[in-house]
């Protein structure tokens, strides 16, 4: 009896190692196929990447191309004063695109050939557009051209015109400029007693104040006005004497800012009227030849010199 249990548990046994045997060839089985399934869909899709980058390599170059040959024709029809707004707001489009990292998915990648295909239509479009727009600028230059010779005529005669306008009103400036005449100096001392200037040398104990008297020439062409009169005595080292408490100051000349020693606010009507000014310099003038010199407005009338001893 025992040996019938132990053959029966014998057998059992044998029948579970065959049923384990089974399962593991099984599972097995089952992970092969599962593992060349997994292996078949990688290369798929890997052959699926490769042809993606591919065709986005292929876009990305027809995308260079186009936008290429957009610029040529906004460059053209700029030049040419046509209107570009349109033609660059496509070419930033295709620039954005082209830029953009995104991996494009086949459908993408359809539209946008479809997209290029229908820009070379614009292209060729744009292209009888720069032919009609050079033919017009060629019949606008052959209209400017004979606009630029009646300019140039009539340009050439009011250039005449200025220069003879010019030389009158440069005749006229001339005739207008008042003159001093008669200019007289004198040397006036402590006691009021005046020493006219003459082949002798001023002294210092002579010269308390320094009188410059003239007229204005009759000029009936200057303008009758207000005008400034100034003096200026200049020194033997030919810088002005001026002391700005005693009413000194500057004035332009030629530009230039020179010290005055004198002034007087006139009306000039021309009637050769007498003016006199009067200097007091407070100190010694130097030993020398000095210089007066009499300005209207800017420009000089008249001059003389005295000599100091």
């Amino acid at each position: 009896m025992n040996t019938n249990f132990e053959k029966e548990s014998s057998q059992k046994k044998d029948q579970n190692k065959n049923i384990i045997i089974i399962v593991l060839v099984l599972l097995v089985i089952i992970s092969g196929i599962k593992l060349y399934t997994d292996y078949v869909d990688r290369t798929k899709k890997t052959e699926e990447i490769l042809l993606l980058s591919t065709e986005n390599n292929e876009l990305n170059k027809r995308l260079d191309s186009v936008t290429y040959q957009l610029d040529l024709r906004i460059q053209e029809i700029e030049k040419l004063g046509g209107d570009i707004q349109a033609l660059e707001a496509v070419r930033d489009q295709l620039i954005a695109e082209r830029n953009s990292s995104k991996q494009r998915s086949s459908s993408e990648i359809a539209a946008l050939n479809s997209k290029i295909t229908n820009l070379n239509g614009l292209i060729a479009q744009k292209d009888q557009e720069i032919l009609e727009l050079r033919a017009a600028n060629q019949q606008l230059f052959a209209e400017n051209e004979d606009l630029k010779t009646t300019k140039a005529q009539i340009e050439e005669e009011v250039a005449q015109l200025n220069i003879q306008k010019q030389d009158l009103q440069a005749k006229v400036d001339v005739a207008s400029m008042l003159k001093a005449e008669n200019i007289t100096i004198t040397a006036v001392n402590s006691r009021g007693k005046e020493r006219v200037e003459t082949t002798k040398d001023f002294r210092n104990k002579q010269m308390e104040r320094l009188k410059v008297s003239f007229n204005l020439a009759d000029n009936k062409v200057a303008q009758k006005g207000p005008r400034n009169v100034y003096v200026q005595v200049l020194g033997p080292n030919s810088q002005p004497i001026f002391d700005v408490a005693k009413g000194s100051g500057t004035f332009m000349i030629n530009g230039a800012e020179q010290f005055y020693t004198v002034k007087q606010d006139i009306i000039f009507d021309n009637t050769e009227q007498d003016l006199v000014f009067y200097y007091e310099k407070g100190s010694d003038y130097a030993s020398g030849t000095h210089q007066i010199k009499v300005f209207v407005d800017n420009y000089q009338v008249g001059s003389k010199t005295f000599t100091v001893k």
